[in-house]
Formats: structure tokens, C-alpha cells, sequence
């Protein structure tokens, strides 16, 4: 990770604009503007910022779309990216996690939580990247230095989050972690009222794993657990 990562903040109202470029800049980053979801895309595929911030409805392709866009691109899809949603749309907040992004923050927001998450989502990287360490479970194999699953010799198309939560699981075979933990190790936080997001992003990498999704086992009331389905009741 550069001394100053740059972050690509797009969204169609150049007050939000400039006010998120102000404090991410104060915080020590340098950033990048678009107006519209197009122009974010082109800007990411020339810049590859170290992370996204991105409106919802915005001209030209809205923030859902351009998540999908940057997640199905090899050279972008690890990037972080945190959606400015409408305060109390909680289905944009669920919609844009099935899209597949990290982080949300509802507006009106204050700046200082934002500069908050986007650091957040960025120790995530550093972290999930250190190292080059290995992880093999069963059919089960995680490279962190590429951010990479694969299945029985067989690449599972995740994003950055979704391996970070199926890795604590599996670093953690056949014990219970919970929610707290999961929230505050994958996320950076913990907040009950957040619990939502843990479960859609379950629900999606469930989705994504297919015959291997009885591996995340649900621990009703505590949180989840990986482990062998055929060995579960054994």
C-alpha cells in the first residue's frame, strides 16, 4: 500500500464530491472525482484506485451497476468499494452488498465515518494480501497472496470481503465464530445493528459456493461455523 492510496470517489453532486475529496485528502489520501458511473469505470480502469466510493443514483450507469462492472473485471474486482446509500433505504444497502460491494454509508453521513471506513477497508487489503500464506481445507484452497479460492482445482469468483469472511470461518474449522468477532475482524467494526450485512453476505457466498455451501453452517443465535458437511454430525 502507497504512502498516499488514491481513492476514487464518484458521485453526480459536486458538493458531495469535493466535501469527501476535502477530508479524504486531510486523512492523507490523494483522490480522483467522477460525475457519473461511466466516467468512474473509464477512471478505474486507467487509475486502478486502491479503493471506491460510489453514489447510488448517479447518470449514466448507477453505482449497483458499476459495482457489478468493477467485480466481473480481473484487473479491478479486489478493489474495495463502499456505496453512499439514501438514508433508510435498506434495500440499497442490501442490493448494493449482493452486488458485491464492502461497505455502505447512508446519507446524510458525517466525513469523519467515511475517512473511518475507507481506512477500515483498506487495513482489510493489507492484511488479506501479507504474507502469501496458504490455506487448504478439503476441497478447499485459499491463496492470500493472490486473493484467491479455489475448489477441488476450481477458481470461485469472490470478491475481497466474501474471501476475507470464508477465510476467518476457515481458519477457525469446526468452531463457532461469532458475529462480534466476524464483524469486527472482516468489517472493522462491530455494531448489532449491522448484523443484517453479515447475513446477506453469508446468504451471497453461500450462493457462489453451490454443492460446497453446507461447509458455512449456521449457529443460530451465535454466529457461523466451517465445517465438512459429512463429517458435521460425526
Amino acid at each position: 500500500m502507497p504512502e498516499k492510496p488514491l481513492i476514487l470517489v464518484a458521485d453526480d453532486e459536486e458538493d458531495v464530491r469535493e466535501l469527501v475529496g476535502m477530508n479524504l485528502r486531510r486523512a492523507g489520501f490523494d483522490t480522483v472525482e467522477a460525475p457519473d458511473g461511466l466516467e468512474a469505470l473509464r477512471i478505474a480502469r486507467q487509475k486502478k484506485p486502491h479503493a471506491m466510493i460510489l453514489d447510488v443514483m448517479m447518470p449514466g450507469r448507477d453505482g449497483f451497476r458499476v459495482c457489478e462492472d468493477v467485480r466481473k473485471d480481473d484487473s479491478l474486482r479486489h478493489i474495495p468499494i463502499i456505496m453512499l446509500t439514501a438514508k433508510g433505504m435498506a434495500e440499497d444497502r442490501i442490493a448494493g452488498l449482493e452486488k458485491g460491494a464492502d461497505d455502505y454509508v447512508s446519507k446524510p453521513f458525517s466525513p469523519k465515518e467515511l475517512v473511518l471506513r475507507v481506512q477500515a477497508v483498506l487495513r482489510r487489503v493489507a492484511t488479506s494480501g501479507a504474507g502469501g500464506t496458504e490455506l487448504k481445507i478439503g476441497p478447499f484452497h485459499f491463496d492470500l497472496s493472490v486473493i484467491k479460492l479455489t475448489i477441488n482445482g476450481q477458481p470461485v469468483e469472490l470478491t475481497l470481503l466474501e474471501f476475507k469472511l470464508l477465510h476467518l470461518l476457515a481458519q477457525n474449522v469446526d468452531e463457532v465464530v461469532d458475529r462480534d468477532k466476524i464483524l469486527s475482524e472482516v468489517w472493522g467494526y462491530s455494531d448489532n445493528v449491522r448484523t443484517r450485512t453479515l447475513d446477506t453476505h453469508v446468504k451471497r457466498l453461500r450462493e457462489k459456493l453451490a454443492d460446497f455451501s453446507e461447509w458455512v453452517r449456521t449457529s443460530r443465535g451465535f454466529g457461523y461455523i466451517f465445517r465438512d458437511p459429512d463429517a458435521a454430525d460425526s
